[in-house]
């Protein structure tokens, strides 16, 4: 960014009813500032709401909709709340200050209109609007760096089950995006994508909680070491906690419902149909597919074909099958992330 550029003028928008007012204000701002102009509050609010406002002169006796009101109003909306408000009326007692402050308005300039003291007050609260701006700015920097450090060591965390038995830990990478896929096809809004991703990445955690001797043996398992296998989605519930943050919270709910089955032989609580949570449902898909695809120290890896065969015969079985056509649809694109994260022989 250029140090030198010279700023754009702010845009004031002056709401109201009546010309001489108008004509006053937009004398005494129009050489500093644009002057953007309203006569009734509904105006006002729509002007808002289409054009950039850095801040409002709102008279408060106008028809339809008095100032107070279209302040609320203003105030009310996400998308207005932030652009500070000063009241410029005839009415100047205290019982209307006080009613104006509690609107949400920054200042209150009475009538009769004196120029210096609207150029003053303007430029104050411009000046403290655009500070606020830019604190608010260097939060969101700080908070975005912060949730970034946050899902990267997530991510790591739950690579750590999956290093005891493969050089890569690509499993937990894959899995993460098949998921991601998988639910923009089955149409998830946008924010719940991003939290089933980033929680997908904990579906295994509980690995970590298993013996050596059971997570890494060559061969099939015996009953016993199966069962001792299976409470790896237990430990993972545990080892995430009963927290109240919503991606923990998330996190923990696949990492213990990931290997329930549609037909209700799945584990550890064998839960039916839609008893299974959504995103339990969703990851079952992912990492299902991901282990047939994969090499392992028990089995060979599958053929893409062979793994979208099974899947498919599996659905209304193990897996939903409206999830499982969500995943038909993305086949190419799963195809893509197993080429790209493949595990390294």
């Amino acid at each position: 960014m250029d140090s030198t550029a010279i700023a754009a003028p702010a845009n004031i928008l002056v709401v109201d009813d009546r010309p001489q007012n108008i004509s006053l204000l937009n004398a005494a701002l129009m050489d500093e500032y644009n002057v953007m102009v309203a006569t009734r509050g509904a105006q006002a609010i729509e002007i808002c709401l289409t054009k950039p406002v850095d801040l409002i002169l709102l008279d408060v006796m106008m028809p339809e909709m008095d100032g107070f009101e279209t302040c609320r109003r203003l105030k009310d909306n996400p998308l207005t709340r932030a652009i500070p408000i000063i009241f410029v009326t005839a009415r100047g007692d205290v019982e209307d200050e006080s009613k104006g402050f509690d609107c949400g308005a920054v200042d209150y300039i009475t009538k009769p209109i004196r120029a210096a003291i609207v150029r003053v007050r303007v430029k104050t609260q411009l000046a403290i609007h655009n500070q606020k701006r830019a604190l608010w700015e260097m939060v969101k920097e700080r908070t975005a760096e912060l949730n970034a450090v946050h899902l990267e060591v997530l991510h790591r965390l739950g690579s750590a089950g999956e290093f005891r038995d493969s050089e890569t830990g690509f499993h937990v990478t894959r899995v993460c995006r098949y998921t991601l896929l998988i639910a923009q096809a089955y149409g998830l809004p946008e924010n719940e994508e991003e939290l089933l991703f980033n929680a997908a990445a904990l579906h295994d955690a509980g690995k970590i909680g298993i013996p050596d001797r059971v997570l890494l043996k060559p061969g099939k398992l015996d009953k016993e070491e199966w069962e001792i296998m299976q409470t790896h989605s237990e430990i993972g519930h545990k080892i995430i906690g009963n927290n109240e943050n919503r991606l923990l919270k998330t996190a923990a709910t696949i990492a213990l419902t990931h290997h329930e089955r549609w037909d209700g032989t799945g584990y550890p609580q064998g839960l039916k149909g839609t008893d299974i949570p959504l995103f339990g449902r969703i990851v079952a898909v992912a990492d299902v597919f991901d282990a047939l695809t994969c090499k392992r120290p028990y089995k060979k890896a599958w053929s893409m074909d062979e793994a979208v065969d099974e899947i498919v015969r599996c659905s209304e079985a193990h897996f939903d099958p409206q999830i499982v056509e969500s995943f038909k649809r993305r086949i190419p694109e799963l195809r893509e992330i197993q080429l790209q994260f493949a595990d390294e022989i």
